[in-house]
């Protein structure tokens, strides 16, 4: 939504003043659109493999969504991983060997749709619930091991933001490209008349108008984007690894919550008292 509405804005501040003491018919050179479109188009298919294009295509539409990293999706995550670790304590590791081996049918995991239907997310839990189901842990090792993994998946996850920002630089110079070309067409007319040859000069100027304007007006920002919600989709995994560490450590499970609460972002993050009476509240369902 806030793109779209600076899209307007960024249109408005910039053919608004230009149509102040201009003609926005000069700013129509169609043919110097689709030449830029189209070498950024093909800069972004030379530069990237068929993975990256097609996670980056795939990205592209979800910052046109609300995150759904709220507060009570965060609320949802340390509930459900209060219940089974609260299992896991009461009645014993094994006790857990069928929720985590098939979540759909998992009397805990069900109830939380939202994070089941999240592949990611459920794998990275249910694989290192494995591990603690499997044998002695040695929390070092494992905390190694997770942030590796981590590494390995906010990689992944910012890569389309890095794809689309590698573009957004490349599209000025890919203006300067359209308007030497037009400058060329220019030269060759040099008897035209000085009106003809004025317009001709305009139109060869656009293409480094229409550059720098699409770069940083419309295609940065969508790689920002991109980068924030890599950033943002990397703080659950760190809230459960916490909580998860902590668990392996021999705390009880209300405190391994608490680990992993306090890696939250402060605008998402529910208060120690929300989530307590949450807690309490799906307690007594």
């Amino acid at each position: 939504m806030f793109l779209i509405v600076g899209y307007v804005i960024i249109l408005a501040a910039a053919l608004g003043t230009y149509a102040i003491h201009g003609s926005l018919l000069a700013l129509w050179v169609p043919t110097e659109y689709v030449a830029i479109v189209g070498l950024t188009i093909g800069y972004f298919v030379a530069a990237n493999n068929i993975t990256v294009i097609k996670a980056t295509v795939a990205a592209v539409p979800g910052i046109l969504k609300g995150s759904k990293f709220t507060k009570a999706f965060y609320i949802d995550a340390l509930a459900m991983l209060f219940e089974i670790l609260a299992k896991v304590r009461k009645e014993g590791l094994m006790s857990i060997e069928n929720d985590i081996e098939n979540p759909d049918a998992s009397p805990i995991f069900s109830k939380y749709p939202n994070l089941v239907q999240d592949h990611h997310i459920m794998e990275f839990v249910t694989d290192y619930l494995r591990m603690m189901v499997g044998g002695n842990l040695n929390t070092v090792e494992i905390e190694s091991l997770m942030d590796v993994e981590l590494e390995t998946h906010h990689h992944e996850a910012a890569e389309p933001g890095h794809v689309v920002s590698s573009m957004a630089g490349a599209v000025p110079a890919f203006g300067i490209v359209v308007a030497v070309m037009g400058v060329v067409n220019v030269m060759g007319s040099v008897g035209s008349p000085p009106a003809v040859l004025g317009k001709m000069i305009g139109g060869a100027l656009v293409g480094t108008f229409l550059g720098i304007l699409i770069s940083y007006g419309f295609v940065e920002p969508v790689g920002k984007l991109l980068e924030q919600k890599a950033a943002e989709e990397g703080t659950i995994y760190k809230c459960i690894k916490m909580v998860l560490l902590a668990s392996m450590s021999g705390y009880a499970p209300q405190v391994a919550i608490e680990f992993g609460r306090k890696t939250l972002d402060s605008h998402s993050r529910p208060s120690f008292r929300e989530l307590e009476e949450e807690l309490k509240a799906r307690k007594g369902k």
